[in-house]
């Protein structure tokens, strides 16, 4: 049987644009500095026969929407767009509306990991933005880490109606055997039905030189004990993934670790459970 695939998170940036990319003169970050485009990604979806993907925002700023939206125009496989908009702001209800004239625009991200404020989540403006995007039945990206987990199933109760995605799994400290201090907050986010995971970043919080599928593994399997494969879905997080591994390795340990599942299940895993998550056609 063919697995469908959809890349559910990646990224593009251009140097050149006039968005704040500061982020990435850290030297660490210097393997990924440099444009990546939809001509940089799709050879990688064609070799691995993923369908499509979803871009997932970068920058707090409006533009960044209208300039992945437009790039939608000539690239059909960019199925996607999960883009910005001010929760903190009264605008936030017209600013949704605007972007939601794009049949594309699928849901809203916040880069709530480098809010300096741990309770970012949970004051009382982000609270009312957040209530915005339920009623507009628009999806929640939350790019947090560990210590923020606590704040997710205080939000799925409150706003029952409003999916949310956990990225990267949080970013647990994989390279630095991470597992039990991340456990606990992640498994009580699967209580709600509301909670999903991206099986994407991983690579990226394990040991860049020298990290192995069997690393994986268990943030894996504790994913799918507490999400199970309808609550799942894969990501590549690239280009950042290529800070550790390239398209290709990403894809292979994910699929690998995967094997025992049944093929319905590894469907759901792959492409199912973006699809309906983030309402796109079928």
């Amino acid at each position: 049987m063919s697995i469908a695939k959809l890349d559910a998170h990646q990224h593009f940036w251009q140097l050149s644009q006039p968005f704040d990319y500061r982020w990435l003169d850290d030297p660490k970050l210097a393997r990924i500095r440099r444009d990546y485009l939809p001509a940089d990604l799709k050879p990688h979806l064609d070799a691995h026969g993923t369908e499509g993907s979803i871009f997932v925002q970068t920058q707090h700023d409006l533009a960044e929407n209208l300039w992945v939206l437009e790039m939608c125009r000539d690239n059909a496989f960019v199925k996607g767009v999960v883009g910005w908009v001010d929760l903190a702001s009264p605008d936030c209800g017209d600013q949704l509306a605007r972007m939601r004239q794009h049949s594309r625009f699928v849901g809203v991200r916040h880069v709530v990991q480098d809010e300096p404020d741990d309770d970012f989540l949970i004051r009382p403006d982000i609270l009312r933005g957040l209530a915005t995007l339920e009623k507009a039945g628009v999806p929640f990206d939350v790019l947090i880490f560990v210590k923020h987990l606590k704040h997710v199933p205080t939000l799925a109760r409150r706003m029952p109606q409003l999916k949310m995605v956990i990225d990267h799994l949080a970013k647990p400290a994989i390279a630095h055997g991470g597992f039990s201090a991340w456990r606990e907050g992640f498994a009580a986010c699967g209580a709600f039905p509301n909670v999903f995971c991206k099986l994407s970043g991983m690579v990226t919080e394990a040991d860049w030189a020298n990290w192995s599928p069997a690393d994986l593994k268990p943030y894996i399997d504790e994913a799918l004990e507490v999400f199970g494969p309808d609550r799942l879905m894969y990501g590549s997080d690239w280009p950042v993934c290529e800070l550790a591994a390239s398209y290709g390795q990403l894809h292979d340990a994910l699929e690998s670790n995967l094997a025992g599942l049944t093929d319905s299940e590894k469907s759901a895993i792959f492409a199912r459970t973006g699809k309906a998550f983030y309402a796109l056609p079928d």
